[in-house]
């Protein structure tokens, strides 16, 4: 029996060696062993140091980087090259040519860069300043400086980890995230807490993110934020979005944490190296997402449930007419959705009131897609709210009116921040490429799939995308409460019998 390998997303790292195993090379490489992906390394320097002092940093030739360079180009060109340390300012100016290089050669490249500025036992790592970065940056794509490293680029003294990203954005670099484990913010409650805010330019439109944890106290700390730079580097490779990265990275660094934390250190003052663990897979461990939405619905109470009594949802067709619904209604589905496109306001109405008094006949759940004031106007059972559409939607009026609320996401950072909305039900999706809607970007696949269902509390999990009879059992399996189709049904040559087919598999 042959055993047929996947390949490994490779990332190079360009940073320096710390002979103490901490930090730099050592890091980036347990932190991409640790995450499933190849690290090749390029060393720009050979530190000397220990836990208590830095004592030289002594630069690699820029001709030897080179060399290395051309070779790993021939036969592991880069997904994400990470940077780390750069020694002095002919690296600059070399990585600065190379990396245009290598990015004309490779268009997909995503580059992220460590501003090394202090060693955490205290000493400089190199004199470099703002302005010798500059045409660099203009080639970096994502930067994650702590909150120092942020001052230093951004020439300002603010605590203030958006006015500072803002200002380093103006340098070229696509996107910031400034790394929250050096400030000391305290929560409501006056405890300590951990902010990492990422501003994230796409399309000419900036977004930003904010993940929050508790802080956690531990001496073995060593090389945490290479380890972050590098675990970035590492989802990105993998073909996360950068807020699925981002929110990834931070359940990583949270996990090393707490792990290390359980030591029984000997010396209470002990400085260690940060632990690589695994991929983050416990839900205690991921962030909290501080978002303008979830603030504003704080206090909302949580939506009614779907009165499962223990039981799965099961199947769940989403329909675009009346017509689907007359053939569907009768055979016993829990659930089912209304998702009309195309038409007028007035068309919309009458189509939702209709179908409404439809349902009344039926035990099955009827959802209206994304027409919540109609639904409300007409006493549907629940809406569901695609992201596109959450932002307007007013969540309040829905919750007051009784309705039940699903909302569709797209990655475990959408996925956490809609569970922070205790709605009814959680849609995750595409699973699969789809002929309904472009999703280019944003297919989760079974494994992904997986992973967000070990985050969900107590709210019921839906897949969607792309499921067909073949696929059904293999995302049954991954632990969801509930399986949508589309296409599965409304083009199969027998809808009654391509229904009992699902609810076989769903048993």
């Amino acid at each position: 029996m042959s055993v047929i390998f996947s390949k490994k997303p490779i990332i190079w790292t360009i940073s320096g060696s710390d002979c103490s195993g901490g930090a730099g090379i050592a890091a980036d490489i347990k932190t991409g062993h640790a995450l499933g992906v190849e690290v090749c390394h390029l060393i720009t320097a050979n530190t000397v140091q220990n836990s208590e002092k830095l004592l030289s940093i002594n630069p690699v030739d820029t001709d030897i980087l080179q060399q290395q360079l051309n070779v790993l180009i021939e036969d592991k060109p880069p997904s994400v090259i990470k940077i780390g340390l750069l020694a002095n300012i002919a690296q600059v100016n070399w990585l600065t040519s190379a990396l245009a290089d290598v990015k004309s050669k490779c268009p997909a490249l995503i580059v992220v860069f460590d501003p090394v500025g202090q060693a955490s036992v205290g000493g400089a790592f190199s004199q470099l300043q703002r302005e010798d970065l500059t045409e660099l940056l203009a080639l970096v794509d994502v930067i994650t400086p702590n909150l120092s490293e942020a001052q230093q680029l951004s020439n300002l003294t603010s605590l203030d980890p958006v006015e500072l990203a803002e200002n380093i954005t103006k340098l070229g670099v696509n996107s910031v995230i400034v790394k929250g484990g050096h400030s000391d913010d305290i929560d409501s409650n006056d405890q300590k807490i951990s902010q990492d805010y990422c501003l994230h330019h796409f399309e000419k439109t900036a977004i930003s993110y904010q993940l929050t944890s508790p802080r956690i106290n531990t001496p073995y700390s060593h090389g945490g934020g290479c380890s972050f730079a590098s675990a970035l580097a590492a989802f990105l490779a993998q073909g996360y979005l950068l807020r699925d990265a981002f929110t990834l990275t931070k359940a990583f660094i949270n996990q090393g944490l707490i792990k290390s934390a359980l030591i029984n250190a000997t010396e209470p003052n002990y400085y260690g190296a940060f632990e690589q663990t695994c991929w983050p897979d416990n839900a205690d461990v991921f962030p909290t997402i501080s978002a303008d939405l979830s603030q504003k619905y704080h206090i909302l109470p949580a939506f009614p449930s779907l009165d499962l009594q223990g039981e799965k949802l099961g199947l769940y067709p989403v329909v675009d007419s009346l017509y689907w619904l007359k053939r569907l209604f009768p055979l016993g589905l829990a659930v089912i959705q209304l998702r009309l496109k195309n038409k007028s306001e007035q068309e919309v109405e009458l189509l939702i009131a209709e179908a409404v008094v439809m349902s009344k006949q039926y035990k099955t759940r009827l959802f209206i897609n994304d027409y919540w004031q109609l639904a409300i106007k007409h006493g549907a059972y629940g809406v569901h709210i695609g992201q596109e559409d959450l932002q307007d939607a007013d969540l309040t009026t829905i919750q007051q009116a009784g309705l039940r609320l699903g909302i569709s996401t797209h990655g475990c950072y959408e996925f956490l921040l809609a569970q922070q909305l205790r709605p009814s039900y959680l849609a995750i999706g595409a699973i699969f490429p789809t002929k309904t809607k472009n999703m280019t970007g944003q297919i989760q696949g079974l494994a992904n799939l997986k992973q967000i269902v070990q985050l969900a509390t107590d709210i019921p999990v839906v897949a969607i995308g792309g499921i067909n009879h073949q696929r059904a059992e293999q995302v049954w399996q991954t632990g969801v409460d509930s399986v949508a189709v589309v296409t599965a049904i409304t083009e199969s040559e027998n809808a009654e019998i391509a229904v009992k087919q699902f609810q076989q598999i769903f048993q």
